[in-house]
């Protein structure tokens, strides 16, 4: 069975590490990415050190079945000079985990061609995959031809079709060609000042006058990026985050090492079994016995985590900073549970549950992808010197002569540089990623989910990260991402 992996960034290092600690063997294996980075993707290619992990190593393995592999990558030595006195726990460059997600990828290369796999890294960019008609061409690993498909067996298969004009035959296809182009909700696309993409932001930020007043389009974890690494790089000029809703990133509080007990996959696909569904009650239910059994009050979490949306966001930054330390057990089971849980649980939720969160989103997006006590304190500093505010009620943001106005709930503020931080909206189709697309649904093999993303209709087909149709609207994060590469990898080798 050949085995085409359409993409080369986190998604795709998961994969090739399930496959390699699984027990298939002889397999062949050719993966396309036209990129310079191999295995980092956008988010952990070369940029500034100012640029962290945002959470700590216990939920950044890549590999599902190992939560301490990125911990023994990282080694002693490392994880002390990185190490976070708030958190008590090693924060990274995203480069440097860049690095791990590159060395488990090739490791994995390298373990499975021990086992006799085939492997090889084509770069260029795929731009179809469609049906092929069987045939067969004898000897070992086919290769590439120009206008025609190869194939090591005469069975049914796939061919995939790269941008300079090569053709290779596969029998099973991943697509994990990572997430979306940020939009650009006010059309600012090509006035001076505007930067539509801030990474890397060493580039970005290169640009950007030392005491220029700043926009920062967005509140979430990318907008915290730019403020932090314009803080470190010594910037004086005005800071505004600029958003709808105003609403920062929740804090991280130090992990305690809590077990769930309740409010796990294990629990949740149980009740599944049991009832044929799980709701959002159900949920709640697990969530309310976590917190029974620590003596903690459901209603009293759910109260302040409800009032957090109208709190001022510098004094909710200062309360959260205060609660680093805190015992309390509740927001850190809610972080942990909508990454180890959430992906599973959102699949089975029915829609009016769904609808539910939705009205929701910002705040669980706050809580569920919290910025680290660090960046907090980077931020909760610039508030009170007065450099940082944020314009909440956004309605319009225009390029005007020397700059930017932004139009929201409190009036008028002119900046002169405009940093596009709104992340992409999850399950949408990348640009690059639109040719092929476009064939996947035109030939039958996919479609488009309703909410969003890609849904296979052929077994041959597999969608892996922000792309899979049908996932929530939380971004993947590494936890979901090495899930859903366990899965996948085991149907592949089921398959074979």
């Amino acid at each position: 069975m050949h085995i085409a992996i359409i993409g080369a960034g986190a998604a795709a290092a998961g994969l090739l590490d399930a496959l390699a600690v699984g027990e298939a063997e002889g397999e062949e294996i050719t993966v396309f990415e036209p990129g310079p980075s191999l295995w980092r993707g956008r988010p952990y290619g070369p940029d500034l050190d100012s640029v962290l992990v945002n959470a700590p190593p216990a939920i950044m393995s890549i590999r599902a079945s190992d939560t301490r592999h990125y911990a023994g990558w990282l080694g002693e030595e490392r994880a002390a000079a990185h190490l976070d006195d708030l958190l008590g726990h090693p924060l990274v460059p995203r480069a440097l985990y860049g690095e791990y997600l590159s060395d488990t990828a090739e490791a994995a290369l390298a373990r499975l061609r021990e086992r006799g796999w085939r492997t090889r890294v084509v770069a260029s960019q795929v731009v179809g995959v469609t049906s092929a008609a069987p045939g067969s061409v004898p000897g070992a690993m086919p290769e590439a031809r120009p206008g025609g498909v190869a194939s090591a067996d005469g069975g049914s298969r796939l061919s995939v079709r790269t941008a300079d004009g090569h053709e290779y035959p596969a029998g099973q296809v991943v697509v994990c060609v990572g997430a979306g182009t940020p939009q650009d909700h006010y059309g600012l696309a090509g006035a001076p000042g505007f930067a539509g993409d801030p990474y890397p932001l060493a580039a970005t930020l290169d640009g950007v006058p030392g005491g220029a007043d700043v926009a920062v389009i967005g509140s979430g974890l990318t907008a915290v990026d730019v403020v932090v690494s314009l803080a470190a790089r010594g910037h004086t000029g005005r800071i505004v985050l600029v958003s709808r809703t105003g609403m920062l990133p929740a804090v991280w509080q130090r992990p305690l090492g809590h077990q769930r007990r309740h409010l796990t996959a294990e629990r949740v696909e149980a009740l599944r079994r049991e009832r044929g569904a799980v709701t959002l009650d159900d949920l709640a239910a697990l969530l309310r016995a976590e917190l029974d059994d620590a003596g903690e009050e459901y209603a009293r979490f759910t109260g302040e985590l409800l009032s957090s949306v109208s709190e001022p966001p510098a004094e909710r930054l200062r309360r959260q900073l205060a609660a680093v330390g805190d015992p309390a057990i509740a927001r850190r089971v809610l972080q942990e549970a909508a990454h180890q849980v959430g992906p599973l649980a959102w699949r089975l939720l029915p829609e009016p549950d769904r609808e539910r969160l939705r009205r929701h989103a910002r705040l669980a997006i706050s809580v569920a992808s919290p910025m680290v006590p660090v960046n907090a304190v980077t931020l909760l500093r610039l508030f009170d010197a007065g450099q940082l505010g944020v314009v909440a009620g956004v309605r319009k943001i225009e390029a005007v002569e020397g700059g930017f106005r932004v139009r929201g709930d409190g009036g008028d503020v002119d900046v002169d540089v405009a940093i596009n931080a709104v992340n992409p909206p999850p399950q949408a189709v990348p640009g690059a990623a639109e040719p092929l697309v476009t064939t996947l649904l035109e030939g039958g093999l996919a479609e488009l989910h309703p909410s969003g993303g890609l849904v296979p209709r052929d077994g041959r087909l597999h969608v892996l990260g922000d792309l899979a149709g049908g996932g929530s609207f939380i971004t993947s994060s590494i936890p979901g991402l090495a899930a859903q590469a366990t899965r996948i990898a085991a149907a592949l080798t089921r398959r074979a």
